[in-house]
């Protein structure tokens, strides 16, 4: 039996399926665990530091973040000036609504 173009045409199953978890095409049938996220092996989403441009496709905001946008911004650790003034200003206001009245 040769290994090359004749086995090479023997090879009609798909060994990985869409991961329920990632979505991609990266779920071994027979190991149940996903290749790019180890969905079936572990509760963590696998990741790597010499992944560092994978890491950043797929962080924190590059989704659509259904709970942390509701979240006010203290919460979600955006510490910035922004943000302070916003509240000094909500602070005042307020000192002011008990002050006339």
């Amino acid at each position: 039996m040769t290994k090359g173009t004749a086995s090479f045409g023997k090879r009609q199953t798909k060994t990985h399926a869409l991961c329920p978890r990632c979505g991609r095409r990266s779920y071994h049938k027979q190991k149940h665990r996903c290749a790019a996220c180890a969905f079936g092996a572990s509760a963590r989403k696998r990741t790597y530091n010499w992944g560092y441009k994978a890491i950043r496709r797929n962080t924190t905001g590059t989704g659509r973040m259904r709970h942390l946008k509701k979240m006010p911004a203290a919460y979600k650790g955006i510490k910035n000036e922004q943000v302070k003034y916003k509240q000094a200003i909500a602070k005042q206001q307020q000192k002011n609504i008990k002050n006339h009245s």
